[in-house]
């Protein structure tokens, strides 16, 4: 497996001097050399039963969770069962090492839900979520049905601002990066079920989703997805089709984003920072309520 993190020497400049040896500057700035640690960027190639689907990058770790996830979000697996296999196939470097940077999937031809002619021919890039699909109309993939017997999750308001916190306590690879994203899920109490970290905030997410397909979870009913970004369309796409019912991010979601959450079911949070956050589609999951304050008791600036 390839490296998750790089070390690579630096200049460091500075308004001020520290107790560390410095090269004084004009106006008070100074410089000193270190050594920083960098989230590894690579790239993968996933292929169907040989034949080349997509390239996206990624930080390397739970590769095969990486691409499961990938392919559930792209509307082609929902079950453990139509995932046959993966291996890491050819991909060397100028020594002839592995690079771990190819990954093989042998689907079951049966179960494959989207057409193969929708293939990705491009690169993907860590920050991209739909971009190098062929069709505007393969952006919003078929949903499950919203559900229809009441709300499965119950969560507590105060149960829900603390989910950041207990997201950024468990990011290891940020710790020494501050580089990577991450996405959580999370119970209903709140306990920590799984945790992957990425460049790319579209890939912490599929991690998460693969991690669950290939542990026989989905659909993940009953739980809530944590994010250290913002919500966009893609990843309110991804949370329903892995039957997640709440999806809470750090940042504001897009209104296309919202849009998708209220027709899928989905309670959609954004701004969710420890103190306070936006509730913007079905708040019935959130326990007893919400008292709601009229607008005009509220004083415009």
């Amino acid at each position: 497996m390839g490296r998750i993190t790089q070390r690579k020497r630096i200049t460091r400049i500075l308004r001020e001097a520290d107790n560390a040896p410095a090269r004084p500057h004009q106006d008070g700035v100074t410089s000193r050399s270190k050594v920083d640690v960098l989230a590894v960027e690579e790239p993968l190639e996933v292929r169907l039963s040989g034949e080349a689907f997509t390239v996206t990058m990624r930080t390397p770790g739970n590769d095969f969770e990486l691409v499961a996830g990938f392919l559930v979000a792209e509307g082609m697996l929902g079950t453990s069962e139509e995932l046959r296999g993966m291996r890491y196939c050819a991909g060397a470097d100028e020594f002839g090492n592995q690079t771990y940077n190819v990954i093989d999937c042998d689907l079951d031809p049966h179960a494959v839900r989207a057409s193969i002619s929708e293939k990705r021919n491009v690169l993907t890039t860590s920050a991209c979520g739909i971009c190098g699909t062929t069709s505007i109309d393969a952006v919003e993939k078929t949903l499950p049905p919203a559900p229809s017997a009441g709300p499965q999750l119950s969560i507590s308001a105060e149960t829900l601002l603390q989910l950041p916190e207990t997201l950024r306590d468990h990011q290891q690879i940020f710790d020494k990066t501050g580089g990577v994203h991450a996405a959580g899920l999370f119970d209903s109490e709140g306990h920590l079920m799984c945790l992957r970290e990425d460049v790319g905030r579209h890939n912490a997410v599929d991690k998460v989703i693969g991690w669950a397909l290939m542990a026989d979870r989905l659909p993940l009913t009953g739980t809530v997805l944590q994010v250290s970004g913002r919500a966009s369309f893609e990843l309110v796409q991804k949370a329903a089709l892995a039957g997640i019912e709440m999806l809470s991010a750090v940042g504001a979601p897009s209104s296309l984003a919202v849009d998708l959450a209220e027709r899928a079911g989905l309670t959609l949070i954004g701004f969710s920072r420890g103190k306070s956050a936006n509730v913007y589609t079905h708040d019935h999951r959130l326990e007893g309520g919400l008292e709601l304050v009229p607008q005009d008791t509220f004083r415009v600036e």
